[in-house]
């Protein structure tokens, strides 16, 4: 048996983190890792790969160029997806040296197999169906990751239906392609295709997508989304999918309508990892969709097994598992004197076209908690590189306390949102007001000069 201070299985961003902090507070600690390579979903099937074939797609079809300079490209339908994803395995190779090198530094190490309970503090790892060795830890972290929802109705196979994972193994662009599922990966695929000339119909049942986003933001995504050549259907329910004559996909919603494509992409949904971890072994549950429930400290109800990322459902960000995982080690060693910092606020990041991002809270979330607020938006065709770069249809919106005129959310779709946002994120963790905007000089022309109209937009209304 091979005895740890910290076990951590998963080598996703939030494993990833937990054991570097651990290793940096001085612990002896192994990751152990199903997969012959490390970095989960986050590096091999899901981040990376799907927002480098986002930047790819901005760039093959010169969609950042057409409201600037007019251009029309006219796409070779025949290119296949492993020819834009060339650069995937350059920013893969990468991340993987980086992760490699961080590990090595810091002396943590890596144990390859399927981990699974013995008991509260054992887990075996089983490599290569044979081999199999203990290994004994005082804290568990578990961030298993997840994978797609594939409901035994959905008939998914290589060549016409695929789910989030498989869809980047595509032969070529079809010329039209069923998404179902409107939340933040339907979405993002969405724009993608639609950004490299493919007609998407984007199946939703609920009434608007993203409904956790500030629903303005998400309006001007739609219309963005709309006018790209994205066809909505929400409030639709899917009752059949099958694949008829021809290789064509036909897929029948509640309302009678029938949608008929070359390929259908399905994301509703993803199930945690947990059904390889024995965890009736050590008493704990997960629920039907594989996720386990923990405290506001990460500890399931086993206090020194901790469970981080995907596998505890919502966010499941990458940026957001990466705070879970350092929160996590930092509160499981808090009794031999390392203190956690109180969390800031954490951002969203969402890779559509055009990208939106969020900190903080919405003009939804304050009306029902009854606090009282003010808004000042900004425009991108209003800011003179919004006008240079030809994002015309950003918009930036600040939210804050009509008395106290304290920050209490940003949100923002358009160009370089996932980068803007951290500004406001700053002035929020600091507790500061929306005045601070108002008084900040920042360059121009840029992006960022939008807060400063924002806010002036805000104080206005007082």
């Amino acid at each position: 048996m091979r005895i740890y201070d910290v076990l951590v299985v998963g080598s996703g961003p939030g494993g990833q983190k937990a054991a570097i902090q651990a290793a940096k507070l001085g612990k002896k600690v192994v990751i152990i890792e199903k997969s012959p390579f490390l970095g989960g979903a986050g590096i091999h099937t899901g981040t990376l790969p799907s927002k480098t074939l986002r930047e790819t797609a901005l760039i093959y079809s010169g969609f950042k160029q057409r409201a600037i300079f007019g251009l029309q490209l006219i796409m070779n339908r025949d290119i296949t997806l492993s020819e834009l994803l060339h650069r995937k395995t350059e920013v893969i190779r990468a991340q993987m040296e980086v992760m490699l090198d961080q590990f090595s530094r810091n002396r943590v190490e890596v144990a390859y197999g399927t981990a699974s309970f013995v008991d509260e503090r054992t887990m075996v790892v089983r490599a290569d169906g044979s081999s199999s060795e203990e290994f004994k830890a005082d804290f568990i972290i578990l961030a298993p990751g997840s994978r797609p929802a594939r409901p035994s109705d959905v008939p998914f196979d290589s060549a016409h239906i695929y789910d989030s994972d498989t869809i980047l193994s595509l032969d070529r662009i079809p010329a039209n392609l069923t998404i179902i599922g409107g939340g933040v990966i339907g979405c993002e695929y969405a724009c993608i295709f639609a950004a490299l000339g493919v007609k998407v119909s984007l199946v939703e049942k609920k009434q608007r997508l993203l409904n956790f986003a500030d629903e303005e933001v998400v309006t001007n995504l739609m219309y963005w989304m709309r006018h790209s050549g994205v066809t909505l259907r929400l409030n639709e329910e899917v009752t059949g999918i099958k694949v008829e004559g021809q290789g064509r996909v036909a897929t029948r919603l509640d309302s009678g309508k029938v949608i008929v494509s070359e390929k259908l992409l399905y994301t509703m949904g993803r199930m945690g990892n947990s059904d390889t971890l024995n965890l009736a072994a050590i008493g704990l549950k997960a629920d039907a969709k594989g996720l386990l429930s923990v405290n506001e400290s990460f500890q399931t109800e086993i206090p020194h097994i901790y469970a981080i990322g995907d596998v505890i459902g919502f966010p499941s960000l990458a940026s957001t598992s990466m705070e879970q995982g350092r929160r996590a080690v930092c509160h499981a060693l808090r009794k031999e004197g390392i203190t956690c910092e109180v969390p800031g606020f954490l951002p969203y990041g969402i890779y559509t076209i055009p990208e939106i991002s969020m900190v903080g809270e919405t003009e939804e979330s304050l009306t029902l908690k009854g606090i009282p607020y003010e808004t000042g938006c900004a425009y991108f065709h209003e800011v003179a590189r919004g006008q240079i770069i030809g994002d015309t249809h950003g918009m930036l919106k600040l939210i804050f306390d009509r008395n106290t005129r304290k920050l209490l959310g940003v949100h923002i779709v358009g160009e370089r949102a996932s980068e803007l946002i951290h500004i406001g994120q700053a002035v929020m963790s600091y507790g500061g007001l929306v005045d601070y905007f108002k008084d900040a000089v920042f360059n121009y022309p840029t992006l960022s000069d939008a807060y400063k109209e924002a806010a002036l937009n805000g104080l206005n209304k007082l």
